[in-house]
């Protein structure tokens, strides 16, 4: 998914994939985000969003140490 924001494309992902991502339940993601652990973007329908850039820097240094 690709959104508009500023002048810029980001790329924005579902809680689904960014759980499969991690290896976690999209409900482990949506708490993450309410504990301010990882940022979201809500659309304007209430949805929460991810931005993929945030969501691979959080994974290189998981990835990192294996």
């Amino acid at each position: 998914m690709t959104k508009t924001s500023g002048g810029f494309d980001e790329e924005l992902l579902t809680p689904k994939q960014v759980a499969a991502l991690f290896g976690v339940d999209p409900k482990t993601v949506t708490r993450w985000a309410q504990e301010e652990k990882i940022g979201c973007v809500i659309t304007p329908g209430g949805y929460r969003r991810y931005r993929s850039a945030e969501v691979h820097a959080l994974l290189r240094p998981r990835n990192s140490s294996q």
